[in-house]
């Protein structure tokens, strides 16, 4: 089972189990983790599910496709190259030990 490694804002971290094929926000949800608002359910129509993820990990996550870039510029904190909506991060195995790290403010 992946572990994924939330770290808030001011360098709290909160490792947690996460199920395969769900998303890095209904791992977060499900576990309780602040930081993550997630008003829109994950449809990607908002950006309160923004997450950086960490360097090392970014190139196993992969980039942000157009529309999740374009969503981006609704974020109520800095966007980084690091940059994701955490929803459309799904879990896989390969993602076991992910980290990452919450913005100041989702909303």
């Amino acid at each position: 089972m992946p572990r994924i490694t939330f770290v808030s804002a001011d360098g709290d971290e909160t490792t947690v189990d996460a199920n395969d094929g769900d998303s890095v926000m209904q791992v977060a949800l499900a576990n309780n983790v602040d930081g993550i608002v997630a008003e829109c359910g994950g449809s990607m129509m908002c950006a309160t599910c923004h997450v950086y993820v960490a360097d090392d990990w970014s190139p196993k996550t992969g980039p942000a496709s157009d529309d999740e870039r374009a969503m981006l510029d609704f974020a109520a904190s800095e966007v980084k190259q690091t940059s994701r909506l955490s929803c459309q991060i799904k879990v896989t195995d390969e993602l076991d030990g992910l980290m990452v790290h919450l913005p100041e403010a989702q909303i």
